[in-house]
């Protein structure tokens, strides 16, 4: 059973699930998977993030393998980043979208060897990126498998995060460099060490294979994080870890009827190499984001009361509805509440009153830079 009294028969489990319960884990469907939503309380899992550090079961995202002579070309066709040029050991935050440009994804991209790549997915789309990347390997001498059900993944993030893995690796983690990964132990264990990242902080992700070797991985880091503070944490200070740190999440800022260049991501968007799945919608939106003519713009809102403003509710501008929100949540980091919503992207945000249509009351904001929160380096 759920927290909530719902069947989870029908519920995908990682290999964590007992540890969570152990630990007194708020459990519930997420994406179909059996996921932790809260420990001890988001606000305390957060602040440790922050000032110290957590510990995430992230086993529901997706791992498809891409491998073989051409597997490179595969996803430099497949995708909207130039992966080929991604060297050994490091990584690529990229996306994957439809002929129309729409997204279908965002993910991160490992390349493991010259032609082994790893993707890894989004939860909820995992199925449909491995639909599509099988769908656009035909014709290339590659492999595209699926991995999701036989690798578990850990993430530690926060400023503790090194002290607390250095004395359980044989990883110098002064040489893993941000967005890499590479092949190292931890407690005994095989797994792919990246260091990339959800949350704004400093931090490491473990892949594990096979994922039975995962909770053994999960029992040896909250050991030794124990002087450090270290705290398990679940999705809801994952949420608002992101939001502070700026980072889209797929279904609120990213959806099929959006572009990279809507969500201010038109960067990861590569021109320069050969032809690839959506490039001609893809030029039309950049020639429009180029020129504000057209498509939408991602901001960042702050409260100037305490009310919570949260995703759906209108924006408005000097009483005109310009905008929807994407996220919201209380920031605590920041003591406010925040959010992002889209707008047309020739909308001048440096005039005119804005506000938030919370059930009928106008709740005055803020248009802020993003992110709203930066550690400091």
């Amino acid at each position: 059973m759920t927290s909530d009294g719902g069947a989870s028969a029908n519920l995908r489990e990682t290999a964590l699930r007992s540890a969570h319960e152990a630990l007194g884990a708020t459990l519930v469907d997420f994406a179909g998977w059996l996921m932790p939503l809260r420990y001890s309380g988001e606000k305390a899992e957060h602040t440790a993030v922050r000032e110290k550090a957590g510990l995430f079961d992230l086993s529901h995202m997706g791992e498809v393998r891409v491998t073989g002579p051409q597997a490179a070309d595969v996803l430099d066709y497949a995708m909207v980043g130039f992966l080929s040029k991604v060297t050994v050991g490091r990584a690529r935050y990229t996306m994957i979208t439809d002929e129309d440009g729409g997204v279908l994804d965002d993910l991160i991209v490992y390349r493991l060897a010259d032609d082994d790549y790893l993707v890894v997915p989004n939860a909820a789309n995992a199925g449909t990126v491995l639909a599509a990347l099988q769908e656009r390997a035909q014709g290339f001498d590659a492999r595209v498998e699926d991995r999701s059900a036989d690798t578990a993944l850990i993430a530690l993030q926060g400023p503790a995060a090194v002290d607390i893995l250095a004395p359980l690796t044989d990883a110098d983690l002064s040489e893993i460099k941000y967005y890499a990964g590479y092949r190292h132990t931890v407690a005994g264990q095989p797994v792919l060490l990246a260091r990339t990242g959800y949350t704004g902080e400093d931090g490491f992700e473990l892949f594990i294979e096979p994922a039975s070797a995962a909770p053994a991985v999960w029992e040896a880091l909250l050991k030794a994080g124990e002087p450090h503070g270290l705290a398990p944490a679940g999705l809801s200070a994952r949420d608002t870890l992101r939001l502070e740190a700026g980072m889209p999440l797929y279904g609120q800022e990213l959806t099929r009827g959006l572009t990279p260049f809507d969500a201010g991501l038109g960067r990861v968007v590569k021109f320069d190499k050969g032809d690839f799945v959506g490039r001609a919608a893809l030029e039309r939106a950049a020639g429009r984001s180029a020129d504000s003519s057209g498509g939408r713009r991602l901001i960042g809102l702050s409260a100037r009361g305490r009310r919570p403003i949260r995703k759906d509710m209108p924006l408005l501008r000097d009483g005109e509805q310009v905008g929807t929100l994407t996220s919201g949540a209380p920031s605590p980091t920041l003591g406010t509440p925040i959010a992002m919503a889209y707008v047309d992207a020739g909308l001048d945000t440096s005039t005119g009153e804005f506000a938030v249509d919370v059930r009928g009351r106008t709740e005055p904001v803020d248009v802020v830079e993003l992110p709203f929160y930066k550690r400091e380096r």
